[in-house]
């Protein structure tokens, strides 16, 4: 085993979903800088595209753009044709799509008596169809895709399957009923699949990441007219005993680390890459 470098995952090719936002891109930077043929998919086919041309031509790996819904199985196994006619056999799947709504979020962090019927600011008053929507998209947008992915995994008796959990699903914050609940379920499908696969030689773990800036929750940490943090920002700085939000660059150490074979005996696990905020009570 090579424990300085990861030269076992040059020229292994990864499908990685959600490519086009800010995590996803990170990841797919980080892959590419491994030697890894990637396969980028977004429901964006341009933020595809772009990304997928600008890592070919800086870190000359084989990658491919395509537009692709995780929430249709027709759309990904198309997918999966091509990349197969193009990058061969499918070796690792990220699972990054995701993201929330304010659509599926309260107003309210809490109800308080004598709220004077403003029951729409509250879990009361949630938009179901922006409920299913954020489910959907965190939830069965990380089980189709594995579904349709692992197969070749299946054939040749070896692959990783890394999904993205979240720091609600161990601490479930206000507002975000759907996210929180959608991240819990990805943390046991995680679990369930790992034991279903054990003896496959595919290994099913899951990242966790802390707070990072990102285009879903830029809304709720952030004023959008001064870019200074919100109170909800502030109680998260205050809560993560590293102080600062976090970089997409952090997730890739662990990234690597879950899918190389420095990690051959670890799966079903979830490991929060979060600046300690799991870890902080408060006190």
């Amino acid at each position: 085993m090579t424990v300085n470098h990861f030269e076992h995952l040059k020229g292994k090719t990864c499908v990685i979903t959600g490519g086009g936002g800010i995590l996803g891109s990170s990841m797919a930077e980080t892959l590419a800088a491994g030697d890894i043929n990637l396969a980028i998919l977004d429901i964006n086919p341009d933020a595809a595209a772009t990304l997928a041309n600008r890592i070919t031509g800086e870190y000359q790996v084989k990658t491919m753009g395509i537009a692709a819904n995780v929430l249709d199985k027709k759309s990904l196994e198309d997918a999966r044709n091509l990349i197969n006619q193009e990058l061969g056999s499918i070796d690792f799947l990220v699972n990054g799509a995701g993201g929330n709504s304010p659509k599926a979020t309260t107003k309210a962090e809490e109800i308080i008596p004598d709220m004077d019927g403003l029951w729409e600011n509250t879990f009361y008053g949630l938009d179901m169809e922006g409920f299913r929507q954020v489910f959907d998209l965190n939830f069965i947008g990380t089980l189709l895709p594995t579904m349709v992915f692992t197969t070749d995994m299946i054939d040749t008796g070896k692959g990783v399957v890394i999904n993205i959990s979240s720091m609600n699903a161990f601490r479930p914050l206000t507002k975000i009923p759907a996210y929180s609940a959608a991240k819990s379920a990805i943390n046991n499908f995680t679990q369930w699949l790992a034991v279903h696969l054990g003896k496959t030689g595919i290994r099913v773990n899951a990242i966790a990441p802390g707070f990072f800036l990102t285009n879903q929750n830029r809304f709720l940490l952030t004023d959008e007219n001064t870019g200074e943090l919100t109170p909800r920002g502030h109680k998260i700085i205050a809560s993560t005993p590293m102080g600062k939000f976090g970089n997409p660059e952090d997730i890739s150490g662990a990234l690597l680390f879950l899918l190389s074979d420095l990690s051959e005996f670890i799966t079903g696990v979830v490991l929060p890459v979060d600046g300690g905020y799991s870890a902080y009570g408060g006190v």
